[in-house]
């Protein structure tokens, strides 16, 4: 069974001339089949998170340890992270000028499964993963994100995860920006992929609404840098009639 374990996780990031720490002390474990929303305020360092796990070289890791399987997560690079097994749905995804959807998605599926996958089988995987998505196949032969509307990028990420099946996937935000129909369309590819019980999900969000359509196994809350509670699915239903204010009271957010 895979698991990410974060042990007491600190990170500092440079800005305005100063180094401010960001995650001060973050402690969680992430389990195969597993689904965690991470739920909390702007600036509390819920996005610091997902990017630092990703290895993002804005951020430096100042002490703790990320292990995924036991590896030293922390070790590895970037693409040795995404080898490994984990997977960053980003909350803006970028733009690849001169990439193909296409080529894109076979050269990360070769990456991750150790050889290219066959052609024509390869093919009809991705245009069956498409059509549930609701995307033009039209769009494989689209630079990457070249021109997507927000819900297309969206849907370009959930489509790498059905495609690509981690070991652990980090949503940040995944919500962010889609309208009710998009919304509905990610969280069924989300949870087609929950459904495997094969991937852990770590899923990043400000609100409930996507929590109606992808439940949560547990709920944790996110305040000045660090995990401040945590519990089921009704936790989310106590922060969507009470707030945040009773955890940012006090505290100084990150």
């Amino acid at each position: 069974m895979a698991t990410l374990e974060i042990r007491d996780l600190h990170v500092t990031v440079e800005a305005d001339n100063a180094t401010k720490e960001i995650l001060k002390g973050v402690d969680l474990t992430v389990k195969q089949g597993e689904t965690h929303a991470i739920m909390g305020p702007n600036g509390s360092g819920k996005s610091t998170l997902a990017y630092s796990l990703a290895g993002h070289p804005k951020y430096t890791i100042t002490g703790g340890t990320v292990l995924l399987d036991g590896e030293d997560v922390l070790e590895m690079s970037v693409d040795e992270r995404a080898r490994a097994g984990l997977f960053l749905a980003m909350q803006y995804p970028v733009e690849v000028p001169g990439v193909s959807v296409s080529n894109f998605l076979r050269t990360s599926a070769t990456a991750i499964r150790g050889e290219a996958p066959k052609l024509r089988t390869w093919v009809k995987e991705v245009k069956e993963a498409m059509e549930r998505l609701n995307m033009d196949t039209s769009f494989a032969e689209r630079n990457v994100n070249e021109g997507f509307s927000g819900g297309e990028k969206k849907r370009h990420e959930i489509l790498q995860l059905e495609l690509l099946r981690p070991k652990v996937a980090i949503l940040d935000e995944t919500d962010s920006g889609l309208d009710v129909d998009a919304l509905r369309i990610v969280s069924e590819g989300v949870n087609r992929v929950r459904e495997t019980g094969e991937v852990g999900t770590l899923l990043i969000t400000h609100y409930t609404r996507i929590l109606r359509y992808i439940k949560p196994d547990f709920v944790h809350v996110f305040s000045a840098g660090r995990i401040v509670e945590s519990g089921g699915a009704e936790l989310a239903d106590k922060l969507e009639n009470e707030g945040y204010e009773a955890y940012t009271k006090g505290g100084v957010s990150a």
